[in-house]
């Protein structure tokens, strides 16, 4: 039933690794990034608990539940990441995105109640690690994509624009994400509703309006229960920490790895845009850019490794976490997860050389699988079973919110008090993962050891 989840993954992957460097490779500034960015949040905020609401009132004999709308939002994810690489400005990257994100958003809310439908209580933090897996599957052929295709494929350094090397990523992304999701639709049956849950969900369509989705959220966020509010507070520096990461994780390669400053990289697309144009230009002046912007190409592919990477221990350890979070408790067992990811992100900016700095992707990894599965199984059994797909939403609302407060904000902190430096940015992530830590302390979730 989680094999749908690796495609929707990997148009995830590449939007964590790739997009932003396509901003760059049309243009963009360092500063600008978190602004570009707002699509994920909003889209997010706005669709994943609507589609929840909506999700939970539905019943198909033929599509089931859930089904039809992750294979509808699979349908214009693999349609945007066909047409992502060909952009030509700034602004229809930026649309495609917020098409992309919206189907993306279409897509995984329903999947997520899809599990939690399908799995009884005993077998839900399997099921939910298991989803884990596919996310690390999903992400981790999308960014080693990234590193093979521009390591064997060859660059674009002699001018400017998105490389060749790109489209091959995006291209199989598009593929991945309609042929696994219409697996798992295909494989997978959803359970019925008995006939007292059908003969509810026909009084309530009949007694239903175009606000009553709406409504329905509105009244699921008044009744949540406390301790989704309180995940909600851990998700705050969680959620602000990734993002922080993904956008400047390159930024901070360029620099600390290989010397190349945002002023270097702009400088260097000038010479060239220049000696294209026509201008007369000093030869080693010309080298000396085409140098630069092959350097740059690399770096975006040792974040295609280094993201890869993490998300193959996060393959590995997604299973291995289940035994831990029994006998230790989930709430314990991401506790040290996230810490273990706070410390090992810190080191990134020290590490000078491409293969050690893989050794902090094991931290990260480990933290992801713990991310994209111990929550859910720690909340699952606070959650009415009736409003699963609505409050699946609402906690996706406390994943978007902290980014789009990350979106609004970082572009005024970089600039302001971190020097334009992405290195700091680094560090500073690996602060907020320890917060979040300490945040999941205050937690008192329904569960208890395991002998």
């Amino acid at each position: 039933m989680n094999v749908g989840f690796f495609g929707i993954q990997y148009s995830f992957g590449l939007q964590q690794t790739a997009v932003n460097p396509i901003y760059t490779f049309l243009g963009a500034h360092a500063e600008q990034l978190p602004i570009l960015n707002l699509a994920g949040p909003i889209t997010g905020l706005l669709i994943q608990p609507l589609i929840g609401a909506i999700s939970d009132k539905t019943w198909s004999p033929k599509w089931g539940r859930r089904k039809p709308f992750f294979l509808l939002g699979a349908i214009f994810c693999s349609i945007s990441l066909f047409l992502f690489p060909f952009s030509s400005a700034i602004w229809m990257a930026v649309g495609l995105l917020w098409i992309l994100d919206a189907a993306n958003n279409t897509a995984m809310e329903p999947y997520r109640a899809f599990i939690a439908d399908k799995l009884p209580h005993e077998q839900q933090t399997f099921g939910f690690q298991m989803q884990s897996l596919f996310v690390g599957a999903g992400i981790t052929l999308a960014n080693l994509s990234l590193f093979i295709f521009q390591k064997y494929l060859g660059g674009n350094a002699s001018g400017g624009g998105i490389p060749v090397w790109v489209y091959y990523s995006f291209f199989l992304g598009s593929f991945c994400s309609i042929a696994s999701v219409v697996w798992s639709v295909y494989r997978t049956p959803e359970i019925p509703p008995s006939d007292e849950e059908l003969e509810e969900l026909r009084k309530f369509k009949e007694g239903s309006t175009f606000f009553t989705p709406f409504i329905e959220i509105f009244s699921a966020i008044r009744d949540m229960p406390k301790l989704l509010w309180q995940l909600a507070l851990v998700y705050l520096f969680q959620w602000y920490a990734l993002f922080c990461y993904w956008q400047f994780i390159t930024p901070m390669l360029k620099l600390s790895l290989y010397g190349i400053s945002e002023s270097d990289e702009q400088k260097a697309g000038k010479i060239i845009a220049l000696a294209k144009s026509g201008v007369s230009v000093a030869e080693k002046d010309v080298s000396w850019a085409k140098n630069v912007l092959h350097i740059v190409e690399v770096a975006v592919g040792q974040t295609g490794l280094m993201n890869g990477s993490y998300n193959i221990v996060t393959m590995i350890s997604a299973l291995l976490l289940v035994p831990f979070a029994k006998k230790f408790t989930s709430k314990n067992t991401y506790i040290f997860c996230l810490c273990i990811t706070g410390f090992g992100i810190m080191t990134l900016p020290f590490i000078k050389n491409e293969y050690l700095i893989l050794l902090p992707m094991v931290a990260l990894g480990i933290g992801w699988a713990s991310i994209m599965g111990l929550p859910y199984s720690m909340v699952s059994p606070s959650i009415p079973s009736k409003k699963r797909g609505v409050y699946m939403g609402v906690i996706n609302m406390m994943i978007v919110i902290p980014m789009l407060l990350q979106t609004v904000s970082f572009g005024f902190i970089y600039k302001t008090f971190l020097n334009d430096n992405p290195s700091l940015v680094i560090v500073l992530t690996g602060f907020l993962f320890l917060i979040a830590g300490a945040c999941v302390m205050l937690m008192k979730p329904e569960e208890k050891k395991y002998e």
